[in-house]
């Protein structure tokens, strides 16, 4: 043994495991300085773009309807409600006052959704929104979408950009095409903040180590939004309650658990990933995908140390061995509600198209880590 210890070497691996992870390290710095950062000024170009025009057009709606007040405000270089979908697409939440006291019933008749109902006894004429409370006690998510939709058309054709904005017309979404070349899809939606819903009462998952009760703590005050969305598992159905239901979003309780280590940069690598290599037509890929396969590493990688920038390398393999198994298997558990299939409604040409490519860059990242230069 020549005196050494056994586990000298363990701790941090051999040394040439460490030149190799330091090559790949270097790799991975570069491309986020170059790719990812250029991508993200990319992105917050089109979003000053676009927010301008969009708060112009909810102005115009305010004015109309004083119950659609804009939500959509800039606070420290970031607007507020903003998803980016991809590049050319986005999706901004109009937070609406709630006014009136309902039942939030999940019961999990219609996944990923719940409904709002008058409580009993109330009257319907103390609700902000009495015209759309259905003779069941319903508060319909279609009917105030439906009315929205006819104050922005009508807001389009009065603000001053009307030049470069349309309608996108076939659909029961709002949504907007902006200079032929980006959409944006605006999203009445209530915020239910400090409360935490049955759905997803299971989680956080028993004997898994992360997020630690803090955290969980955090997150279940962070609360979730329901949103005035055409869900995928509505497509089919007919009956009215469908169309009164609301959909279920974590936006704010998913950013919370990506705080610290390298997951923002992890997660901003595979978006920059996705937008080069995998914009897939049938979108089998979406930013929101990856987003769920994040939270679900973090599972897997309970400690703090393997969130370093070290193990960056490590967690986009992973991640990417993750999506193909998901691709394959046809299906992609939504992290808070795991009966939501994400993949519910993507053609299996276009996910097997897309494991393919997923696979191609993935032997590509592990046969040869200057790869990244070419992605």
């Amino acid at each position: 043994m020549n005196g050494s210890h056994p586990d000298m070497l363990l701790e941090g691996g051999s040394p040439d495991m460490l030149a190799a992870q330091s090559k790949i390290l270097f790799q991975l710095n570069k491309y986020y300085n170059e790719r990812v950062q250029s991508r993200q000024g990319g992105t917050m170009k089109t979003i000053r773009e676009v927010c301008k025009v969009v708060q112009e057009v909810l102005k115009e709606v305010e004015v109309q309807e004083p119950r659609f007040i804009s939500s959509l405000n800039e606070v420290n270089g970031r607007f507020e409600g903003l998803e980016v979908v991809s590049p050319t697409e986005f999706e901004v939440v109009l937070y609406l006052n709630q006014m009136g006291v309902f039942n939030f019933v999940d019961d999990g008749t219609i996944p990923g959704c719940s409904v709002l109902k008058l409580s009993d006894g109330r009257k319907r004429s103390m609700s902000l929104w009495v015209e759309f409370i259905t003779a069941s006690g319903y508060l319909s998510a279609r009917k105030i979408r439906s009315r929205f939709q006819t104050l922005v058309a009508q807001a389009v054709d009065k603000c001053s950009y009307r030049d470069i904005v349309k309608m996108v017309a076939d659909t029961t979404e709002v949504k907007l095409r902006i200079k032929e070349r980006y959409v944006v899809q605006i999203t009445p939606a209530f915020r239910c903040a400090g409360i935490w819903c049955r759905s997803a009462a299971h989680w956080p998952v028993p004997h898994i180590a992360w997020p630690n009760p803090n955290l969980v703590a955090e997150v279940k005050t962070e609360g979730f939004d329901l949103l005035s969305r055409e869900s995928i598992y509505m497509k089919d159905k007919q009956s009215a309650a469908e169309g009164d239901a609301w959909v279920l979003s974590f936006k704010y309780a998913e950013d919370r658990l990506l705080y610290g280590g390298c997951r923002r940069r992890l997660l901003s690598t595979l978006k920059t990933l996705r937008d080069r290599h995998l914009d897939i037509p049938g979108q089998p890929i979406t930013t929101y995908h990856l987003k769920t396969l994040v939270l679900y590493e973090c599972e897997k990688h309970p400690r703090e140390m393997e969130w370093d920038d070290t193990c960056l390398g490590d967690r986009i393999n992973g991640i990417l061995l993750q999506l193909i198994s998901c691709l394959q298997n046809r299906r992609c558990p939504h992290y808070f509600l795991p009966n939501v299939d994400l993949f519910r409604g993507k053609s299996t040409s276009a996910m097997d198209n897309a494991a393919k490519q997923v696979w191609r860059i993935l032997r590509e990242l592990l046969t040869n880590p200057k790869s990244l230069e070419k992605l």
